[in-house]
């Protein structure tokens, strides 16, 4: 049981990490897409770095003070990032839930353990 349970944590830990170090990248490619896809609109992004803080707050499903893409590309490209941040999410549910669900079984295993008593 207790090797299931360390199967279960260092599982979840690589996924959180590879998670995140996918994110960051999605974050920076995207921001760079975003870039090229607004120059020369109305709205353009100044530069790669406020290009950056809204595909940041587009993965984070937060609003920012930016206005929206107006380029085809551009709006595609949101989508995408809403999409991937619901994957994200979901993916993050699974993760805590079955490292959850191992813990669980451990304590019920535990408990199990503990009430039995020998036969004298």
């Amino acid at each position: 049981m207790q090797v299931e349970m360390e199967v279960a944590r260092e599982r979840f830990r690589s996924r959180i990490v590879r998670l995140a170090i996918v994110s960051v990248l999605v974050d920076a490619g995207a921001a760079v897409l975003a870039y090229l896809f607004e120059r020369g609109g109305p709205h353009a992004f100044a530069d790669v770095w406020a290009a950056l803080f809204w595909t940041t707050t587009q993965l984070l499903t937060v609003s920012s003070q930016l206005p929206n893409p107006e380029r085809t590309a551009t709006k595609f490209l949101d989508v995408g990032l809403e999409l991937y941040a619901i994957v994200v999410v979901a993916t993050l549910a699974g993760a805590f839930s079955d490292v959850l669900h191992h813990r669980t079984r451990k304590h019920i295993h535990q408990r199990h353990m503990s009430m039995r008593q020998p036969s004298e």
